[in-house]
């Protein structure tokens, strides 16, 4: 590994990033152009010492960046797809998928349009719907994403497999909701042509859900772009939003985020949890491992 490099990398690509670009206030007396080192930590999910010791390059900690560390920065540093991969390179670590799996890239125009959504629960995810970063209401709204990997990453594969993935929606909106599943996952079958990786997940689906594999016999396809949900939250029970969906160009990842018309009741429960998740947060607020999965 190349830690002076890695760190010289890492400072440059921290130094032209101006705080309002990701959603951090200015502040008085900043004496660098870019983020700080704690900024940077806290956009990656990671602690401030441990950023420092990559940053300057330093080996006495035995610093050994793991994949979805470099993900995190990489996110962090709003760095695009070369510059991502120079990244792993760097590290000596295997160059992970650009659009799919824990580790995934985020396109930067969608990160850029999250950044922005600080007061409605959002988040990117993959066509396999993987989550890939979330903002504090999301995590709030919708619980703490699995730190999976595999066809277990995909709540798709969950809501089929797992029947405690299904308690975030009432019991009688589940049909509709395998639906809209299954519908999407054939849309994003088609456009992957000859994958791998949905193949083996159909094809597990369809041994372990006689459902699924009804569904999918239907061939019936749509690609989600809005929806109505009723959505069982443990502290303010039933909450109805519209989730909308912004696909990227080549329909591999997506923004979604979750709205409600002003003065309506879901309006109201939105704003509740916002201080709700405030208190949450803070409470279980700690230092995130190197190794865990980041989520913002």
């Amino acid at each position: 590994m190349n830690l002076p490099e890695l760190g010289a990398f890492l400072r440059t690509r921290r130094d032209r990033i101006r705080p309002a670009e990701v959603g951090l206030p200015q502040g008085p007396r900043r004496r660098v152009p870019g983020l700080r080192r704690e900024e940077v930590a806290q956009l990656a999910g990671m602690s401030a010492d441990y950023y420092t010791d990559l940053e300057r390059g330093s080996a006495k900690r035995g610093v050994q960046p793991s994949a979805q560390t470099l993900a995190a920065l990489a996110r962090a540093l709003r760095l695009n797809g070369d510059e991502r991969d120079h990244l792993f390179h760097l590290a000596e670590r295997p160059i992970p998928p650009s659009a799919h799996g824990p580790s995934a890239h985020v396109q930067p125009a969608l990160l850029g349009l999250l950044d922005r959504l600080s007061n409605t629960p959002a988040r990117v995810i993959t066509d396999l719907h993987e989550t890939l970063v979330e903002n504090d209401l999301a995590l709030t709204l919708l619980g703490k994403s699995p730190a999976h990997r595999g066809p277990t990453a995909s709540f798709v594969y969950r809501w089929f497999t797992d029947p405690q993935a299904r308690e975030i929606y009432p019991p009688e909106d589940h049909p509709h909701h395998s639906r809209v599943f299954v519908a999407d996952l054939q849309a994003a079958a088609a456009r992957r042509g000859r994958d791998a990786e949905v193949a083996k997940m159909v094809a597990v689906l369809r041994r372990r859900s006689q459902e699924f594999a009804a569904l999918w016999d239907t061939h019936n396809v749509a690609v989600r772009r809005m929806d109505h949900k009723k959505i069982v939250h443990p502290t303010l029970g039933i909450i109805e939003l519209d989730c909308y969906n912004l696909l990227s160009e080549d329909g591999r990842q997506r923004l979604l985020w979750f709205t409600a018309p002003p003065g309506s009741p879901g309006a109201e429960q939105l704003a509740l949890l916002s201080v709700i998740g405030t208190q949450d947060l803070s409470a279980a607020e700690g230092t995130v491992s190197e190794e865990s999965s980041p989520h913002r």
